[in-house]
């Protein structure tokens, strides 16, 4: 089976249109959703009913702390984060509302865990952004590979049975095999707010059959991304970063 992972889409309508439209043409067969469908982007109405139909058709989507803000006000986010969700709890339905708070903060499904963050304690909303915090997180599960997102910017981790770490940055379109033997954790970058210089959306494929994983990015409309932030009244800096991908 082919699996299509998707984080921080970040109501980010043309992101994850170009996202599902490029998954699909590759034969994904199972939609796996890793949170944060809100915040920053001018369309949390779409995604989150997007995510919604997902889910209603058989994907697998786990919450973020952005979806947390949504019904939680003590959830911590930035100025900039704050200003985009006090208009965002606005622009959401009892429905979506609902659909958010009932996430599960993980999933798990043949030897794979799905969750937004690090796997120790999900609800700290802790990122995984280097050799220590992946360790960490390997450990606390029994699962072969761990799918997150959270820090925007792709990754790879593994840990072997001696507890010898190894990290690198992946190279999109490149196949890698996640071999017996050691854990995996895949971060799988940003699909509606890419940090890592590259403007284009970032999503992956894993094929359960030859445990390969496949980083993808995706050019998208970004102007008219950008756009939607604009005429929304939403902080400026929200849609000039994603031009930059930063």
């Amino acid at each position: 089976m082919l699996i299509a992972l998707f984080a921080d889409i970040h109501a980010n309508r043309q992101a994850f249109e170009a996202c599902l439209a490029d998954a699909r043409a590759q034969g994904a067969q199972q939609y796996v959703l890793l949170g944060d469908y809100v915040g920053y982007g001018g369309d949390p109405d779409w995604v989150v009913n997007t995510v919604m139909e997902l889910v209603g058709a058989g994907a697998v989507a786990v919450m973020g702390n952005h979806d947390c803000a949504v019904g939680n006000t003590k959830v911590q986010l930035n100025l900039e984060a704050q200003a985009a969700m006090e208009w965002t709890r606005g622009e959401l339905g009892v429905a979506q509302r609902q659909f958010l708070a009932n996430l599960p903060m993980k999933e798990e499904q043949h030897s794979r865990l799905y969750v937004h963050g690090e796997a120790t304690r999900p609800e700290n909303w802790i990122y995984v952004t280097d050799s220590s915090v992946a360790s960490r997180s390997m450990q606390a599960t029994f699962a072969h590979v761990t799918f997150c997102g959270h820090i925007h910017r792709p990754a790879l981790y593994s840990l072997s049975v001696t507890g010898k770490m190894t990290s690198f940055v992946p190279t999109s379109g490149v196949p890698v095999q996640l071999l017996p033997g050691r854990q995996w954790l895949v971060v799988v970058g940003s699909v509606g707010q890419p940090r890592d210089g590259i403007p284009a959306a970032a999503y992956a494929l894993f094929d359960t059959e030859t445990r390969e994983v496949r980083y993808c990015r995706t050019p998208y409309d970004i102007a008219a991304a950008a756009a939607r932030i604009r005429n929304n009244g939403l902080p400026i800096s929200l849609a000039e970063r994603l031009s930059v991908g930063r």
